[in-house]
């Protein structure tokens, strides 16, 4: 049984954990969340990305049973393959959002750390409690999270395990929005779906120099915003979109 799935549909790509009841991430959907990122970035029907983990729970972390049988050689080997999976899916060249609903804990919450952007229903619980079980976060919390919410927040978080409620975590930036539990798939889905009719080379453009910008300095990162933003000056996509600007007024071009 796939514990986790890309559904495409109007050029939004969804990948789906399903493996009741909390969606513990497991070695094998760690490594399938690679091979569906991958997949994700590759196809030309898929224009953006929703990760969603359901109506009740977005992930509530590893499988803990799973961890407990292995020794210190065994995760030398296995905390790269986890880095790295999580890293194929921040690193996706099309918008991504995050659906949460529920927990979205420990590897659960740095999943959503990898996302764009972050819709969370009023009833998610946010956290990394790895140092609850004398460990620290291993797939990229530590890192993405203080460069989302600043060092001290993320200390915070990090030192105590706690778990902020949704109104506490759009506070504090972790969260971008907060829906109705039961608007969250259709409120990520409008936003996917209205990127998705967007300029793709742009969009990808757009995130990698943000990206890319924030992990160099500033001289650095112009460099990489002037790059792409005169190599969009190639595409068929620029042209429909000044074409249609001075024809007919902003915000009516149709990308291919």
């Amino acid at each position: 049984m796939a514990f986790v799935n890309l559904e495409v549909s109007g050029g939004v790509g969804t990948i789906r954990l399903d493996r009741p009841p909390m969606n513990a991430l497991d070695s094998s959907i760690q490594d399938r969340l690679r091979e569906l990122a991958e997949e994700a970035g590759r196809r030309d029907d898929v224009r953006s990305v929703i990760l969603y983990g359901g109506e009740k729970v977005f992930a509530a972390g590893a499988d803990i049973k799973e961890m407990r049988g292995w020794d210190h050689e065994a995760m030398v080997v296995r905390s790269r393959a986890l880095q790295e999976s999580f890293t194929a899916v921040a690193r996706i060249p099309k918008p991504v959002v995050a659906a949460i609903t529920g927990y979205a804990l420990g590897g659960g919450c740095e999943l959503a750390l990898c996302a764009d952007f972050r819709i969370a229903g009023a009833n998610a619980k946010l956290g990394q409690p790895e140092i609850l079980l004398g460990l620290i976060p291993g797939a990229g919390g530590t890192q993405r999270l203080a460069r989302l919410v600043g060092p001290s927040r993320a200390k915070d978080l990090i030192f105590t395990g706690r778990q902020v409620k949704a109104d506490e975590a759009l506070a504090i930036g972790l969260v971008d929005r907060v829906v109705p539990p039961e608007e969250v798939y259709e409120q990520a889905h409008a936003w996917a779906a209205k990127l998705a009719q967007g300029p793709a080379l742009a969009l990808r453009a757009a995130k990698e120099s943000v990206d890319a910008g924030l992990e160099t300095d500033l001289d650095t990162g112009l460099t990489i915003e002037r790059n792409w933003f005169a190599g969009l000056f190639a595409t068929e996509d620029r042209e429909r979109g000044m074409r249609s600007f001075v024809e007919e007024g902003p915000g009516k071009a149709k990308f291919r």
